[in-house]
């Protein structure tokens, strides 16, 4: 889990606050002590983690918490405000242009995965309704041109390139051309990075500035590489003048150092993040949802919309007629394992629902393993298609061979047969339950009511 380190330490820190019924300012001091040491395990900037801490504890030990009924909570909604304002506050969105084409140029160091981010960043544009252009302007990398030209082909976004002959601002200056031409309304630049920042670098990158006129000057930079992240940025912006930050990784064992300090220190918004390997696996930056969920109150609207995104209602609701007529089989089930893990890792999805955060060291080791879904879906599809809408001809002998197939052992099969045969006398059971207007034992959900 993202700042899974800083999360811990500080939900610790906070439970103990919030069973207290008065605070004194020496609770407030050594809470706020332990928040302190946390923000710097997590590698972030010293400065910024003494003016955080000095808000907090100026707001934290007035009227308002000390005469509260509930002044653990108070300072925990004191941190929030303070957290989510050091990242930002609110989601800084991307400038497009009233006269097409909007101009978004990448940069950053070698190795921080501008151009698998250019397509992400393309992807994300496409789904909502732009017609995006992705320019290879990384003439000096081996193979650079040839991986956007992939990208392009995967996610059917064309690639403007002129080879690795011509100069990086020609490329530059003659996309936007080939935009108009194709009707295109956004046009992304992955430009070269260097190993190190220097001066050969930015000049090319100035020289592609003032040629293309980008609307946007997004840095990329991995977040695994904590307050080296907010050096570079503070490097790129005075030369450059960034309009933004796109933060690769964010779902690593980053410390989130970067994302804690970018802010403050540059005066950068960060506008999206990278959760993931996969081309859908770039998301706008919420600093109020962040905050969120570090404090392990969850995010749930990030999975609301994450849910939209990724889920199909049509066959949702098809799974629901079937439901109704007892007609649940295999096939459903994988289908619906394969809607879920669109949604990400189950990880990730548990640490955006409140409450569960602090949760999820005790359920990672259990039911939260990935290799349980891969070897679920291993199973079901080493069934023939009568087994899976039948699961009863499944004898012993059938299982040996399903099992064989899947590279798993028949208990393993055993044990998905049963689960899912208790599934099915579960959803039956509440359909009936339902129908009948009664309410099982142990619930009261609005959907039983």
């Amino acid at each position: 889990m993202v700042f899974e380190g800083l999360a811990d330490k500080l939900q610790d820190t906070f439970k103990r606050l919030r069973g207290r019924g008065k605070l004194s300012e020496t609770d407030v001091s050594e809470a706020l002590r332990e928040v302190r040491m946390a923000l710097l395990e997590a590698d972030v900037n010293f400065k910024v983690v003494k003016d955080f801490v000095s808000r907090v504890k100026e707001r934290a030990i007035g009227q308002e918490v000390m005469d509260s009924l509930t002044p653990g909570q108070q300072v925990v909604k004191i941190v929030y405000d303070e957290l989510a304002a050091l990242m930002g506050g609110t989601q800084s969105r991307l400038n497009i242009s009233s006269r097409p084409p909007t101009v978004i140029m990448l940069v950053g160091l070698q190795g921080a995965g501008k151009t698998t981010t250019a397509g992400k960043l393309a992807n994300l544009l496409q789904r909502q309704n732009k017609r995006p252009l992705l320019v290879a302007a990384d003439v000096y990398r081996p193979a650079a041109i040839k991986q956007l030209q992939v990208l392009g082909q995967q996610l059917d976004i064309p690639v403007f390139t002129l080879g690795d002959q011509e100069s990086p601002v020609t490329i530059a200056q003659k996309s936007i051309d080939q935009a108009n031409a194709l009707l295109r309304d956004v046009v992304i630049i992955d430009t070269a990075g260097r190993l190190h920042i220097n001066e050969e670098l930015m000049q090319e990158l100035r020289l592609i500035k003032g040629q293309a006129k980008p609307h946007e000057i997004l840095l990329v930079v991995d977040a695994m590489t904590g307050q080296d992240a907010v050096g570079v940025a503070e490097a790129f912006n005075g030369q450059l003048g960034l309009d933004g930050v796109i933060l690769t990784k964010l779902d690593g064992d980053a410390r989130g150092g970067a994302a804690l300090s970018i802010k403050a220190v540059t005066g950068c918004p960060i506008k999206f993040a990278g959760m993931g390997e996969k081309l859908d696996a770039l998301e706008p930056f919420y600093p109020d949802r962040m905050a969120s969920r570090i404090l392990g109150m969850g995010d749930v609207l990030g999975l609301i919309e994450k849910a939209q995104a990724s889920l199909d209602l049509d066959k949702a609701r098809e799974l629901e007629k079937k439901l109704r007529k007892d007609s649940f089989t295999f096939d459903d089930f994988l289908e619906q394992l394969q809607q879920v893990r669109k949604l990400g890792s189950m990880e990730q999805i548990l640490s955006m629902i409140p409450g569960m955060g602090s949760q999820l060291k005790q359920l990672k080791n259990a039911e939260l393993d990935e290799k349980d879904l891969k070897r679920t879906e291993a199973i079901i599809r080493s069934m023939t298609k009568k087994e899976r809408q039948d699961p009863a001809l499944i004898n012993g002998s059938r299982r040996k061979r399903i099992a064989s197939g899947s590279g798993t052992k028949v208990q393993d099969v055993n044990r998905l047969l049963k689960q899912f045969e208790e599934t099915r006398k579960m959803m039956k059971r509440f359909q009936l339950m339902q129908k009948s207007g009664r309410k099982p034992k142990g619930f009261n959900l609005p959907f039983f009511k």
